[in-house]
């Protein structure tokens, strides 16, 4: 029987590679041949200290593969799109289909209350439940896209690309975003840089970035930032919040996205906009913490317009693959992103790439 690998974290820091026969499908379901994943931060926090309690678990949830084992059923993928033995998906959430959010708000499947994530799933007898392996299977109900026109990178850019398209979305239902809003995004991680890179695809030209390193600010002017700011070389936040004025009529800026996962970070995020703005705090899957904000200042006297935005849903994902192929079109180097590839061998030296931030986005790919 052929046998797939997998890499499965057993403990925090502490993967095993381990074979298990490429399982049997039925007719709703299929196998890939994975190509390559990208590290999340989610997968750096689990490999740290497991804070889901998923161990044993195969992670990986930013990738991609070729159909090998297709279940006859299956001939279109969640967009309508045919799908054969060969193309290359990326697979998104599955909705359990049976919560409030998935018979009442259907277009917000993001929300559902048993939301099942490739990588995030506990071992169990089908093993090959993760990216980060040689094999995974699709199970029945997942919802799925055929990316096989995309390069690798950018298909292993989808699903953080997702959150940024998501949280920009979320954005525009504000009505405050336009081609002439001062737009500040805090944090120039991975989906600050692609929220950037989302607003520029859009027609927004003033884009200040803020983060406290230099080398991803250095990223974030290639994305479209037109003025960057280092809080570290600040002796406070007050005085980075004087220069960050200085640029933004006096005022602050119009709109914040604020992609940090950082209490205090959340917190400075209000102090950012000017009265009318509007904020759109991207959630992470970790619990940053509680931050504090004067609700008469910093809510009510400026009458902010505030929207939070949680991962992504299947619609997303079209609207996502138009986005890396038109930032591809006007010549932002999105792709470059994709700082290190790392065979699945080195699985843990790509983690601990991730975990010391020694890169933007890393990526385990298979031969």
């Amino acid at each position: 029987m052929e046998k797939a690998t997998a890499a499965v974290l057993v403990a925090p820091g502490k993967f095993e590679f381990r074979e298990f026969p490429i399982p049997e499908i039925n007719d709703d379901e299929m196998i890939i041949k994975v190509q390559g994943c990208g590290v999340c931060g989610t997968d750096g926090h689990e490999y740290k200290r497991d804070p889901f309690g998923l161990c044993p678990v195969v992670l990986g949830h930013e990738g991609s593969g070729e159909i090998v084992k297709l279940g006859k059923n299956i001939t279109k993928d969640s967009a309508g799109m045919p799908v054969k033995v060969g193309d290359s998906i990326v697979t998104c959430i599955i909705p359990c289909g049976e919560c409030s959010a998935c018979k009442n708000t259907p277009a917000r499947t993001n929300l559902c209350e048993n939301v099942g994530v490739y990588g995030l799933f506990p071992d169990d007898d089908t093993h090959l439940n993760g990216y980060f392996a040689t094999h995974m299977k699709v199970r029945a109900n997942s919802t799925f896209f055929n990316v096989s026109d995309m390069t690798l990178d950018q298909r292993l850019l989808v699903e953080p690309a997702a959150v940024a398209v998501h949280a920009v979305e979320r954005a525009k239902t504000t009505h405050l975003l336009n081609f002439n809003t001062k737009v500040l995004v805090q944090g120039t991680g991975p989906i600050g840089l692609l929220v950037m890179a989302v607003l520029r695809t859009l027609g927004i030209e003033n884009i200040i970035a803020v983060d406290g390193n230099d080398n991803r600010l250095e990223i974030a002017k290639t994305l479209g930032a037109t003025h960057t700011f280092n809080f570290t070389k600040y002796p406070s936040f007050d005085d980075m919040l004087a220069d960050v004025k200085k640029v933004t009529d006096g005022l602050g800026a119009e709109f914040v996205f604020q992609c940090t996962g950082v209490a205090q970070a959340g917190a400075n995020a209000w102090k950012l906009i000017r009265r009318g703005g509007g904020l759109c705090e991207v959630g992470f899957f970790m619990d940053g913490g509680n931050c504090s904000i004067n609700h008469h200042f910093d809510l009510c006297n400026k009458e902010v317009t505030a929207v939070g935005s949680w991962v992504y849903t299947p619609q997303d994902y079209p609207i996502t693959f138009s986005f890396l192929k038109r930032a591809a079109g006007i010549g932002l180097p999105v792709e470059q992103l994709v700082t290190h590839h790392f065979p699945l061998k080195d699985i843990t030296e790509a983690l601990e790439t991730n975990v010391k931030m020694l890169g933007i986005k890393v990526a385990v790919v298979n031969e």
